[in-house]
């Protein structure tokens, strides 16, 4: 077993979907919201504000809204090949990896959070926080594609609750 630490950690799951699917969940502005985000605004390297519909290119700039938070997450696609594997940067330092691989009728979806600093604030933040987050958002994921349901919050507003983002399990 390799060692475990604070600067990245992986989250894996199987989802009976099409690969194709899946990668137009994570390429794609309709494909995001459809099951993690409240807003996803995607520009192009010559600036052009990319389609619902159209799949993300290496050197786009996005901006992400969620519902039950007020800020927004901005960042670069570091790589984007059009089946397979996404890249972006993330919370200002780190660098997330989605890898797609087909087993039979499931896709195992293999997310890597890595480049997180060692300090106290963003062991908190960035390691355990968002490696909560994304168990949340994968097992979301495989719920509305396998189940056709949503488990995160969209109908109450939970932003005036101090500490929702630490206790609610589907914000």
């Amino acid at each position: 077993m390799s060692s475990l630490g604070f600067e990245s950690f992986t989250k894996k799951i199987y989802i009976k979907a099409p690969l194709e699917k899946l990668y137009w969940c994570w390429a794609t502005p309709e494909g995001i919201c459809s099951w993690f985000l409240q807003e996803a605004v995607y520009e192009s390297r010559e600036g052009r504000e990319r389609k619902p519909k159209e799949f993300v290119g290496k050197g786009d700039r996005y901006t992400w809204r969620w519902y039950n938070w007020d800020g927004q997450e901005t960042g670069e696609i570091l790589q984007a090949n059009g089946k397979d594997r996404i890249e972006f940067s993330f919370a200002e330092f780190c660098r997330v990896t989605v890898e797609l691989a087909k087993d039979g009728d499931q896709v195992l979806i293999s997310l890597t959070q890595a480049n997180i600093p060692t300090d106290e604030e963003s062991k908190i933040k960035l390691h355990v926080g968002c490696s909560n987050g994304w168990t949340f958002w994968l097992a979301n994921l495989k719920a509305y594609l396998e189940y056709g349901i949503l488990l995160h919050e969209t109908e109450k507003n939970l932003r005036k609750i101090p500490m929702a983002s630490f206790e609610f399990v589907n914000i």
